[in-house]
């Protein structure tokens, strides 16, 4: 399986880095209506995913959804950096298939851990979809 294909790429793709505030992290997120977003380090190395669950977690401990308190608080300190693990870009097909039935998107790093794109369950759905349909003309 060739992943560039059906990956959508970094540049089309919203991401958080680990040093912006948690406030920052809810506005993107809220913003573009997502569950889930990628985390990135400073050098563009993927170092894991927050979701919603984790925001809520963050804003439980604080007691508080004042703005200046989020401020405060960073992405890289509420990430959960095992969750939603990346793929490389040669990962075989089977391995792709096995993380998106795991979750919605697959984050897809080169050697260097840098985040190429993602593959979303839809966009691999679509690809497979229409390779069946080749087969069976």
């Amino acid at each position: 399986m060739n992943l560039a294909k059906i990956m959508i790429p970094k540049y089309f793709t919203v991401f958080l880095r680990e040093k912006q505030s948690v406030r920052q992290g809810l506005e993107s997120l809220a913003s573009h209506g997502y569950t889930a977003l990628p985390v990135l380090d400073e050098k563009g190395e993927y170092i894991g995913c927050v979701t919603e669950g984790d925001f809520l977690r963050c804003v439980m401990a604080c007691g508080t959804t004042d703005k200046r308190t989020l401020e405060r608080q960073r992405i890289g300190d509420i990430l959960r950096k095992d969750f939603c693990p990346a793929l490389p870009i040669t990962a075989e097909e089977d391995e792709v298939i096995d993380a998106v039935l795991k979750q919605n998107f697959v984050p897809i790093v080169d050697a260097r851990n840098v985040l190429c794109g993602i593959v979303t369950r839809r966009r691999l759905i679509t690809y497979l979809a229409g390779r069946e349909l080749v087969k069976l003309q």
